[in-house]
């Protein structure tokens, strides 16, 4: 019996042994699971913090260069609108200038030819006071005969309109006597000049007109202006615009 009981004590102590070993071992197992499944567990943490912080710096740099980009074709639109704008406008200026230029080679050749015209005009014998030409001829003819040599030059006898014509016209006929566009062969007393005009005031000599023989024409002389028989053989002078 006591080496039963003995036995069996010690079998227990063995079982005992064998029990808490077991127990021990599957504690160590157990706590060493905890520990790796702890370090797992804090590991995956950083790791997915660190993922998200990436992710939310990888959103923000995408939306500002999104915003840059929206920046940048704003002003590069802007821009561009502007530089269409100040094309569109140069265009115009130049078109400007294109058509000033035009009109003023039109201007420089047209001045150029009534330079040329004028040119000829002087040469022919024809005379620059004011805005007229006058022609003096050297040579003799009757009043009619006078105004027709006129008109075949796009001119006619002269019309005297005030002092300082008169003073130039006396200046060059000296004592000589010229016909002039101015008669009253209509109506005797109504003198007339060729444009159809009335006289108003003339620069008649002393004591004329007098009307002595039919004098229906006038000529002009440094003391004045006279009647004088249209038939009368005297010089004449033309006149006519210089835009002519």
């Amino acid at each position: 019996m006591k080496r039963e009981h003995g036995k069996s004590i010690s079998d227990i102590c063995e079982n005992d042994f064998v029990t808490k070993g077991t127990s021990g071992k599957r504690t160590t197992d157990s706590h060493t699971t905890r520990i790796q499944s702890s370090e797992l567990t804090g590991s995956d943490g950083v790791m997915i913090r660190r993922s998200r912080a990436a992710a939310v710096v990888f959103v923000l740099l995408c939306v500002l260069l999104l915003t840059a980009r929206i920046i940048l074709c704003a002003t590069f639109t802007q821009e561009r609108q502007q530089l269409l704008t100040t094309i569109t406008n140069l265009t115009e200026e130049r078109d400007q200038l294109l058509t000033k230029i035009t009109n003023l080679t039109e201007e420089r050749d047209q001045l150029k030819s009534e330079r040329n015209d004028l040119q000829k005009k002087f040469a022919d014998g024809w005379r620059c006071h004011q805005s007229s030409l006058y022609f003096f001829s050297s040579e003799t003819k009757n009043w009619d005969e006078s105004r027709r040599y006129c008109r075949e030059r796009g001119a006619d006898l002269i019309i005297i309109n005030n002092r300082e014509e008169q003073d130039f016209v006396k200046n060059i006929c000296g004592s000589e006597h010229f016909w002039i566009g101015l008669t009253d062969i209509e109506v005797e007393g109504r003198w007339k000049w060729v444009d159809g005009s009335t006289l108003t005031s003339g620069f008649w000599a002393s004591g004329e007109p007098n009307n002595q023989g039919n004098e229906d024409c006038a000529n002009t002389h440094s003391s004045g202006c006279f009647d004088t028989p249209c038939d009368n053989s005297v010089k004449w002078i033309c006149e006519k615009s210089i835009l002519k």
